[in-house]
C-alpha cells in the first residue's frame, strides 16, 4: 500500500512542479519527473533516507524541489532553456 501512496504523492507533486515551473510537458511526463524527482529530492536533501520518512510538510517540500529541479534539467534539455 505505500508503494500506492508514493506513487500519489509523487504525481501530485510532478503537477505541482509543473504548475510552478508554466511548463506543458504533459501531465504523464510531469508525474513522471514528480516520481523521479521526489526519489532525487529525497536522495539529495534526506541524505537517502526517503523510505522510513513519514509525510511531513519537509518530505512534500523535499520532494517538490526534487522535482522542480528535475524539470527544469528535462527543460533545459528539450529546449535550451529554464522557464
Amino acid at each position: 500500500m505505500s508503494l500506492i501512496i508514493w506513487l500519489v504523492i509523487g504525481g501530485v507533486i510532478g503537477w505541482l512542479a509543473g504548475l510552478l515551473m508554466r511548463d506543458n510537458n504533459g501531465i504523464l511526463i510531469n508525474i513522471i519527473v514528480g516520481i523521479a524527482g521526489s526519489f532525487l529530492g529525497g536522495l539529495i536533501f534526506a541524505r537517502g533516507d526517503i523510505n522510513d520518512a513519514p509525510l511531513t510538510v519537509e518530505s512534500f517540500a523535499v520532494s517538490l524541489v526534487g522535482a522542480v529541479i528535475l524539470l527544469a534539467i528535462l527543460n533545459l534539455i528539450r529546449r535550451g532553456q529554464v522557464r
